[in-house]
């Protein structure tokens, strides 16, 4: 990519957005190397309980304030409104603990002015030496499940450092929070149409403090997309030619609206996943007698489903490889049986990248 002269930026209707919970530390240098690249940054401050907001404030953000901590999801869904509210064309997306570089902003403007009704999502994945091994690993397992709810490869699913064109967010009815959120739209997103592209950022870690809980925040994403594949692949199941399953305000978007039941249809979709692929199967390899072209989005793979049914399969062994690679490890075994599992069950089905 070429690089963008000023005036470039300036002529592109958008603003940087982030969301901060207790980046009192960070805030004031992410959002005065932002301003170098775009005249307006907005900031939401999460409830933090240390000066965030002051300091973001003396950068020259606007800021919000919300009152109590509610998750890196609904600071998005704030920032998105008030962006659009403002007549902003798009946004770009921030993290406040100095994990993306702000000189990488230009590459996002560059891709939004060729593709301005695109997603754009940074990757960090071409810099695996720099991604700790067992967040790399999850990161290429989660790749997996996302790319095939968006139909499409997205190389990074994780990195929050993206361009947002608000005519593609407002299509979307969100529902979940927290950091699934970023997952929710991806799949949104790829599940209506929309192509989303990949541009390298530099890939920063261990700078700073992160509030991605690992246990949590990865469990809460894994049952959502399992969710949504559960009521995708029931509807594709019986479709004809359909590869696109989400409309606003669908079925899932119902549940996801109710908490009590979302809670409940998530856990419950987790334990009947699996045999539910057995079905899945059968209807993928005999309902086309009936139903031409039913899994339209695995029929473009030309791969058939079989390698999409062992892959969630081998989730279930996934794990206890993983506790006893680490046991192994921890006595001092140099072994490594995760990562060429992961590499074979968890391949890019896709072979290409977006950009």
């Amino acid at each position: 990519m070429t690089m963008l002269r000023h005036e470039d930026i300036e002529s592109t209707n958008l603003c940087i957005i982030i969301p901060a919970y207790n980046a009192g530390e960070t805030i004031h240098q992410v959002v005065t190397s932002a301003l170098k690249h775009a005249s307006r940054v907005i900031v939401v401050d999460d409830g933090s309980d240390d000066n965030t907001a002051e300091a973001a404030s003396k950068a020259n953000a606007e800021v919000i304030k919300i009152d109590r901590n509610r998750g890196k999801g609904h600071a998005l869904k704030q920032l998105f409104k008030k962006a659009m509210e403002d007549g902003y064309d798009a946004v770009i997306s921030m993290d406040a603990d100095t994990q993306h570089d702000p000189n990488d902003i230009p590459k996002f403007i560059e891709a939004h002015k060729q593709y301005p009704e695109d997603l754009i999502v940074g990757s960090r994945m071409h810099e695996k030496e720099k991604i700790p091994r067992g967040r790399y690993n999850s990161m290429h397992i989660a790749r997996f499940f996302i790319s095939l709810a968006a139909n499409q490869f997205v190389e990074d699913t994780q990195c929050g450092f993206r361009m947002y064109p608000l005519s593609l967010v407002k299509k979307f009815h969100l529902t979940t929070d927290r950091y699934a959120t970023e997952t929710e739209i991806l799949i949104k997103a790829g599940d209506s149409g929309a192509k989303i592209r990949t541009i390298p950022v530099n890939t920063i870690y261990g700078v700073n403090i992160s509030h991605f809980r690992p246990v949590r925040d990865i469990d809460t994403i894994t049952a959502y997309v399992i969710s949504y594949l559960w009521v995708k692949w029931m509807i594709e199941g019986f479709s004809s030619s359909r590869p696109y399953t989400y409309t606003p305000h669908n079925f899932r978007d119902w549940i996801g609206d109710h908490k009590f039941i979302n809670n409940r249809f998530m856990v419950f979709t987790w334990l009947t996943i699996f045999p539910l692929l057995f079905v899945y199967l059968f209807e993928y390899l005999f309902l086309p007698i009936f139903i031409k072209n039913n899994f339209a989005s695995i029929r473009r793979l030309n791969r058939g489903f079989l390698p999409v049914f062992f892959s969630a399969q081998m989730l279930l062994i996934l794990v206890p490889l993983g506790v006893f690679d680490l046991a192994l490890r921890t006595i001092g075994l140099k072994v490594n049986f995760l990562d060429p599992f992961i590499k074979k069950f968890y391949p890019d089905l896709w072979g290409q990248k977006n950009l």
